[in-house]
């Protein structure tokens, strides 16, 4: 795309209404008209290259609808889960972005663009100040990606956090062009203990997004205008723990994951760079020993 393309697919994003928009997208994706459904799973499949063997429905005729075969699963055992008890995992497939230290509380989203863990996780001090000087990721999940998210650690669920906000692409051209767009978009955010201490998992919401889910909670986003924030530290049925490698939750269409830990707690592979795919289960860190 032209420079002139990349702004005007920018400012096309202030001017649509973008849940609006997101909504109407679900609908269609959730369309279950044979023929309809087939043909639009079926040119995305083309358009995208999108790599079918690896999926447990490798034809649009094995789902009901778009977003049926968008959040498809792949073959059990295909994504083999870092095994070392420090290994750190990848939560989804998809490819890094920024990654590495906090500088204090300041992320850094693209060359030129930087963003505050305070905005990201909601406006909490309390809720951020365990992440201060920690590390982070971010992983983009593109199109043609596999959509479910893991955890990289196994970990008791203590907090989960609607953010109402704005529904930009999360895309190169975006990220390297609207200011603190992870932390002015919709998204969950999950809290864990774990043995590597606090863990957070931003669940980043984008346009064309009509949905994300957790499997502890089922459809999240309500497309409210205030924070919601769902306690978990004495449910009815116990705590919810979920080990490395098990299924945190999905988009129906995808966007972007941040990971956050705590400082001094992990270090990240230095195999890796900004731009590397990675694949869900593999070892993208390590615990430190204390």
């Amino acid at each position: 795309m032209s420079t002139l393309g990349n702004r005007l697919f920018v400012l096309a994003q202030y001017l649509v209404p973008q849940h609006l928009f997101s909504r109407l997208s679900g609908y269609v994706a959730s369309c279950q008209v044979y023929g309809f459904k087939t043909r639009l799973i079926n040119s995305f499949i083309t358009r995208y290259d999108v790599d079918m063997r690896a999926a447990q429905g490798e034809t649009a005729d094995d789902y009901e609808h778009f977003n049926a075969f968008f959040t498809r699963r792949l073959k059990a055992h295909l994504r083999p889960i870092a095994a070392r008890p420090l290994d750190i995992a990848s939560p989804a497939d998809g490819t890094l972005g920024q990654f590495g230290k906090l500088d204090f509380d300041t992320l850094v989203q693209a060359k030129g663009h930087s963003y505050s863990l305070y905005e990201l996780l909601g406006g909490d001090v309390e809720r951020a100040v365990p992440f201060i000087n920690g590390e982070y990721a971010t992983i983009y999940l593109s199109p043609r990606d596999y959509h479910r998210v893991h955890m990289p650690v196994s970990g008791t669920l203590r907090e989960m956090v609607y953010i109402p906000g704005k529904l930009f692409s999360v895309n190169n051209v975006t990220t390297g062009a609207v200011p603190r767009l992870f932390a002015r978009n919709e998204r969950v955010v999950c809290r864990f203990d774990t043995d590597r201490g606090p863990l957070a998992i931003v669940l980043v919401g984008a346009m064309i997004v009509s949905s994300i889910h957790t499997v502890w909670h089922g459809l999240v986003t309500p497309h409210a205008d205030q924070i919601q924030t769902f306690s978990y530290e004495a449910t009815e049925g116990g705590a919810i723990r979920l080990k490395k490698g098990d299924e945190l939750g999905h988009f129906s269409l995808g966007s972007t994951v941040i990971i956050l830990f705590g400082p001094n707690q992990m270090i990240w592979d230095q195999a890796f760079t900004s731009g590397t795919f990675l694949k869900f289960g593999q070892k993208i860190g390590s615990g430190v020993k204390h």
